[in-house]
């Protein structure tokens, strides 16, 4: 808004330097696209990344499948994940070795981490595979990906505002760089002469 009554203020005013009124345009364009461009970018980026992180979504649903398996027995823990949060979230799952049919048919056996606490032989729990039995992580869901694209879209926005105003603050400095030349030069040539008498200061 400052650069708005900015423009006003300096329309007329006799004292106005070209840089002032530059800076005042140069400010008001940042603000229309920070308020009108920048959002419609974000909300571009967020919509193709919905479309694309939806299709992934749609595809994972087709090539992964939710099986049973049965416990053959537990194995011993894997080495310890020094990542607190990754392990923590660990904590309800065991390592087992297990037996599942796959979509197409034929027995897999292998050692697989089952959401089981404290699992016996027998036991049975789910687990995703490909086509042929191969263990594969669980598909992304919807509302994931929907996040995702959210956040995607957001960031976009956060960087491009940083963009437009990053280069105006970089235009500034370098008009106000260039001003303090003019005044160094004007000061230059006045200098000699400023204050004496019959100099004509």
């Amino acid at each position: 808004m400052r650069s708005i009554g900015g423009l006003w203020r300096w329309r007329h005013n006799p004292l106005r330097r070209g840089t002032d009124l530059a800076e005042a345009w140069l400010a008001l364009t940042a603000i229309v696209l920070i308020v009108a461009v920048v959002p419609l970018v974000g909300v571009a980026v967020g919509a193709a990344a919905q479309s694309a992180l939806q299709q992934s979504v749609r595809d994972q649903r087709a090539a992964r499948h939710e099986v049973a398996a049965t416990v053959v027995r537990k194995l011993a823990l894997g080495p310890l994940d020094p990542d607190p949060e990754t392990a923590s979230g660990r904590d309800a799952h065991s390592r087992v070795m297990a037996n599942w049919t796959a979509p197409d048919g034929t027995s897999q056996h292998g050692a697989v981490t089952a959401a089981l606490k404290s699992p016996v032989p027998g036991d049975h729990f789910t687990i995703w595979t490909d086509l042929h039995g191969r263990t594969v992580p669980r598909p992304l869901d919807g509302a994931t990906a929907t996040t995702h694209a959210v956040l995607a879209g957001f960031g976009v926005v956060v960087m491009a505002v940083g963009l437009v105003e990053g280069g105006r603050r970089l235009i500034v400095w370098r008009m106000v760089l260039r001003r303090y030349v003019r005044w160094d030069r004007a000061w230059d040539k006045a200098g000699p002469d400023w204050g004496r008498t019959g100099a004509g200061s």
